[in-house]
């Protein structure tokens, strides 16, 4: 198996910052708050690192489309939809609660920060998921721009 060096490291860091997340809430169920807060930032960092290197390799080498039969590229397409909203839904949330518990608004930081991790954790499935469907599971399709590859083109 031959996997693409970029989406596979990309990926790595999704992960990683659901399992940083993870470790944070435990973490913060010790009420060890200095470690939380780290643990969290190291979180925000690795998905930034995500981040970086997904709009990078985008916009200077584009998106694989979904290689995948075409009686499954509908669900695919859907699934990705969906993914891609969590993603945008819970890297806002993931900066609005980083920023309130940084300047120490901690009511709404404790309210927001679990439904937020939840987000994320599904957010980090799924992207597993999306990886898996266009690397491992079904050899990717060409390699195009997002909107092409989205839409199916």
């Amino acid at each position: 198996m031959n996997l693409p060096l970029l989406p596979t490291i990309s990926t790595f860091f999704i992960v990683l910052s659901a399992v940083l997340v993870a470790i944070g809430w435990y973490l913060i169920s010790k009420r060890r708050i200095e470690a939380h807060k780290k643990m969290m930032l190291a979180a925000g960092a690795s998905a930034l690192t995500f981040f970086i290197i997904y709009v990078s390799r985008t916009l200077f080498i584009g998106n694989t489309a979904f290689g995948g039969p075409d009686e499954y590229k509908i669900f695919y397409t859907i699934f990705l939809i969906f993914h891609i909203t969590l993603a945008t839904t819970g890297g806002v949330m993931g900066l609005i609660t980083i920023w309130l518990g940084l300047k120490n608004r901690l009511e709404k930081h404790r309210k927001l920060g679990p439904v937020t991790s939840v987000v994320w954790f599904f957010t980090a499935i799924t992207g597993v998921m999306v990886y898996l469907l266009l690397y491992v599971i079904y050899e990717g399709g060409h390699t195009t721009s997002v909107f092409k590859a989205i839409l199916g083109g």
